[in-house]
């Protein structure tokens, strides 16, 4: 039986998300332009070959996080905290190859759930990586159903586990809502503006500016291991390509965090191109180690049933 369409669109998002983040992953801080210098021919092939310490297919943190994400979603039939944050410190612990300095840092403080985030922001002031946005593809198709409002402000509640400044919840409440209206069809280009209007007043000027048509990412302020000019290149590189391939083409060859902004861009064309976009020879060799999870390793089949199950998930009002 042939999947409905947002259950499609979903394993989109949830698999070209991974996708990304493996194809963009050798590359991380490396210049721009990498990725084509390296392989100019699209569609020829060889892309997914690893390296900088990556196997072949080899997915990072960010995939691991939102799998681990996913299953307390599914698990407890709605948003446990607590738990989403015990899972990640059991992840943490288990020696994952990639874990961002922050995210580690509220992961190994000892401090319970709701004050380990706020500790480190009020120490280090510094709380507006892209980390929480990074893991938000399989959240996002949980609450897809349940509207704009709610979508948002889950997306903040989970952020927020790990990531003190609230310009870091946005990232994911804008994310989560971008997701949403391209599962149900809409063009998440088009529902930019609405869903800006929902970001909270002091921080949507500045995600106006980076989502903006005219916006390029060498017009960003940070580093893209920031958040806003993160989600402000996938958008860009969704915006500027016509297939799923360009995009992450085009996302990989801005350089710097790599891995993450392939994710977040694979997760916005999946949904949008759906998962046939999705070249065979990058799903092939694609696997998610799961540290914290007793040495599983997640492949393609598992992560669309991942999606199926996010996106078809009982309505229990979550």
């Amino acid at each position: 039986m042939e999947a409905r369409e947002d259950v499609r669109r979903a394993m989109g998002a949830v698999v070209g998300s991974a996708v990304g983040d493996a194809l963009g992953a050798p590359f991380e801080f490396g210049p721009a332009g990498a990725f084509s210098a390296r392989f100019p021919t699209p569609g020829a092939g060889g892309e997914m070959s690893g390296g900088g310490g990556w196997d072949a297919g080899e997915a990072t943190d960010d995939t691991q996080m939102a799998v681990h994400l996913a299953e307390s979603l599914l698990e407890h039939g709605g948003l446990n905290l607590p738990d989403i944050f015990t899972r990640f410190q059991r992840w943490a612990s288990d020696d994952p190859k990639d874990i961002g300095l922050q995210t580690e840092d509220v992961l190994t403080r000892g401090l319970p759930w709701d004050q380990a985030a706020t500790a480190h922001y009020r120490s280090s002031h510094r709380a507006a990586g892209n980390g929480a946005l990074m893991r938000a593809t399989t959240s996002a198709v949980y609450f897809a159903r349940d509207g704009r409002q709610a979508t948002m402000d889950a997306a903040r509640r989970i952020a927020a586990l790990t990531h003190g400044d609230p310009a870091a919840w946005e990232g994911a409440a804008i994310f989560h809502d971008l997701i949403r209206v391209t599962l149900y069809g809409a063009d998440p280009l088009a529902e930019l503006p609405r869903t800006l209007d929902a970001v909270q007043p002091e921080h949507r000027q500045r995600y106006a500016a980076v989502l903006a048509t005219d916006w390029h990412p060498d017009h960003a302020t940070e580093f893209n291991g920031a958040v806003w000019p993160c989600l402000g290149s996938a958008v860009w590189a969704l915006r500027t390509t016509r297939n799923f391939e360009d995009a992450i083409r085009a996302a990989i060859d801005l350089g710097g965090d790599t891995d993450t902004v392939a994710a977040v861009t694979g997760a916005l064309a999946g949904a949008v191109h759906g998962p046939a976009a999705i070249p065979a020879r990058w799903t092939e060799p694609l696997h998610v180690p799961l540290p914290g999870s007793g040495g599983r390793t997640l492949r393609l089949p598992h992560l669309l049933d991942l999606a199926r199950g996010l996106a078809e998930r009982p309505n229990t009002g979550s």
